[in-house]
Order: structure tokens, then C-alpha cells, then sequence
């Protein structure tokens, strides 16, 4: 939690790493930010509409603040939540509105049209936007009791995002979400997570995160376990260690995006 609180963005015009939550409609996206917002608050709270239900239960883009406390101040990290990924056309946050999103342009609160995407003519578009309003990081949110299972369509849009952030040069992990209910041994007991990586008659995580990998084609090492507060009243260690780890992960990741800027920029600087 220390480490999180005092971390600091190499780019002195960028306060707070911003990122992007994405997912297939029922992941866990805004359950995530929940879970980490409780961590920090010491209970658990509910500030994001989740639950579950066929269709995305998030309609806006919300940019997400992480207060160190009830009264405390913000922590160096912005979540950002989106619309959930649908595998059917027309429905779900279109592939379109990945990228005005990445790039900075979509304002906070924007409601999405799975029909249309954002357009530079809507209301609060930003047509230049600053270091500040773009995404450091993106981070795919996936159910790791699903992964198996995920329809062609909906992988064919992973996929053609990854691609999108891919030329835009924006650092990606995989969050995996539910994986107590993907392997008994982790079920049992949460410390298991890594352990069950030796369990091969089960259905270990391991080998969901094998899965995920080959989906998005993203090495091992890019894919992080979860277990987000759901049903529970109280805060559980081990549940804080995995999604304050998944956090770390992510201001790291956000890092090697500002060494990429701050190398351009040196580049341009030499040039000149």
C-alpha cells in the first residue's frame, strides 16, 4: 500500500497513471476498482455499479479516483471503466471507442452508443489531448472461469484491440478475475494461488492463465490473479495481497510507457 501511495510518474507533466479496465460484460471490471477503492478505505464499499446481468452494467466512461482513506488524498493511480465487450455486432463498447480512449480523447461520463462510436464532433471530445489524459496502461479484465469459453467473436475483438494499443505503444496486462471458482485447491485456500501451478490433474489457474495467454497472445508474465470483494462484508489479507500486487503491476507497466515518451522525446531533443 506504501508503495502505491508514494509512487510517482517519471513525467513531471503526468500526476496519475491512468488505467484502462476492459473486458467481456460480467468480468469484473468495475468490481475490480471496487475491491481496490475498499482496500484503501479499510472496508469494503460499492462506489461502481456492478453486479450481475446479460448486458453491460456500465453505460459511461468513468475515470476513477483512489482516495488513501475516507478523508485522504488520491492516490497517484486513475482507474478508468468502461462499457462491457459483447461478442454479438452493434452491441457491447465498440472497438472503435478503444482507441478515442486511448489516445485521450473521450471525456469522462461520456455515454456509449454501441451503434455509433464517439465522433470529434461530440460534446467534450478532446481533439489534443495532453500526456495526462492518455492511457498508461490497459488492462484486460477476463473471468478465469470463462476463458475457455470465450466466443470466437469476442476473442477476434480482444485481439483487434491489443492491436490498436499495440501501435500506440500502451503496455498491456491480463487481470484474472474469479479464480477461486476456477480452481478447488485456490477455493480451499486463497495462499494456494501460485501453488496450484504444480497441480496438473486439477484445473488450475495456471492453466486458465495459459489460456488467456494464448487468446491474447500475451506471455505469462503479463497475466495477474485476482479475487475481487463481491459477496463479502470484511476485508481479507490474502484478497488485498493479489489485487494490491495486480495494482503494482500496473504503475510498472505504466512506467516503461513514460521511459517510451521520455526516450522520444530525448530522440527529438538530439535531433534538434
Amino acid at each position: 500500500m506504501e508503495s502505491i501511495k508514494t509512487y510517482k510518474p517519471t513525467v513531471s507533466s503526468v500526476s496519475q497513471a491512468r488505467v484502462l479496465l476492459i473486458g467481456p460484460v460480467g468480468a469484473g471490471k468495475s468490481s475490480f476498482f471496487n475491491s481496490i477503492n475498499s482496500v484503501f478505505r479499510g472496508h469494503v464499499t460499492s462506489q461502481a455499479i456492478a453486479g450481475y446481468s446479460s448486458s453491460s452494467l456500465t453505460t459511461q466512461f468513468r475515470t476513477y479516483s483512489v482516495k488513501a482513506g475516507r478523508e485522504g488524498k488520491p492516490l497517484p493511480i486513475i482507474l478508468c471503466d468502461t462499457m462491457g465487450l459483447e461478442d454479438s455486432k452493434g452491441a457491447g463498447l465498440d472497438v472503435e471507442d478503444i482507441s478515442s480512449i486511448l489516445e485521450g480523447h473521450m471525456p469522462d461520463r461520456y455515454q456509449f452508443n454501441p451503434s455509433e462510436p464517439l465522433h470529434p464532433d461530440a460534446s467534450g471530445y478532446r481533439k489534443s489531448p495532453d500526456l495526462k489524459e492518455k492511457i498508461h496502461c490497459l488492462s484486460y479484465i477476463l473471468d478465469a472461469t470463462k476463458v475457455f469459453v470465450m466466443p470466437e467473436k469476442l476473442a477476434e475483438k480482444l485481439k483487434a484491440i491489443r492491436q490498436k494499443a499495440n501501435l500506440l505503444g500502451v503496455p498491456q496486462l491480463v487481470v484474472l478475475t474469479k479464480v477461486d471458482e476456477a480452481c478447488p485447491l485456490v477455493k480451499e485456500n486463497l495462499t494456494n494461488i501460485y501453488r496450484s501451478v504444480y497441480i496438473k490433474e486439477t484445473v488450475s489457474v495456471f492453466t486458465k492463465m495459459q489460456e488467456a495467454s494464448s487468446k491474447l497472445g500475451m506471455p505469462l508474465s503479463c497475466i495477474v490473479p485476482v479475487r475481487n470483494y463481491v459477496e463479502e462484508l470484511d476485508l481479507d489479507l490474502n484478497s488485498d495481497i493479489l489485487l494490491l500486487s495486480a495494482v503494482i503491476q500496473m504503475l510498472r507497466f505504466a512506467d516503461n510507457y513514460f521511459d517510451e515518451i521520455s526516450d522520444q522525446l530525448s530522440n527529438i531533443q538530439n535531433k534538434e
